[in-house]
């Protein structure tokens, strides 16, 4: 029951936050939140459609690809923030290499780690979004 219920916290966070990202921050903040969204549907969307069997390695493609995108995002933007949630997401890719090596099934450290993970890297695109709107209500003045 609780694990539903934090799904359901997460993915509202994440709505919430591209919402806010598009509506206030600026090019780094609208592509770091668009590429989360991406990656959480192609999430979802693994754990709904593919045999159990393969998900690890998709899983595992997906949280490679969303690390790639915050990678090329801190160096086009070079930005504090987008380094933080670019090393988040490879420890979400490690924390998913592990559990597939391993051959370990998802337990709650697992589960635990990987929300811990996801809101760390929403929190970092949450500052991002502060600081560029910050940023645009002062050139404004």
């Amino acid at each position: 029951m609780f694990g539903n219920l934090i799904a359901v916290v997460i993915w509202g966070a994440i709505i919430a936050l591209a919402a806010l990202a598009w509506a206030k921050g600026g090019k780094a903040e609208r592509l770091a939140a668009l590429a989360v969204v991406i990656g959480s549907v192609g999430v979802s969307a693994i754990h709904l459609l593919l045999p159990p069997a393969i998900q690890p390695v998709v899983l595992l493609i997906d949280d490679a690809a969303l690390a790639v995108v915050f990678l090329l995002l801190a160096m086009r933007f070079v930005s504090a923030w987008l380094g933080v949630a670019m090393l988040l997401q490879a420890v979400q890719f490690s924390l998913h290499a592990y559990y597939l090596v391993a051959e370990k099934a998802h337990d709650n450290l697992y589960k635990m780690v990987n929300n811990i993970n996801t809101i760390g890297v929403l929190a970092c695109i949450l500052l991002g979004t502060i600081l560029a709107w910050r940023r645009k209500a002062r050139s404004a003045k």
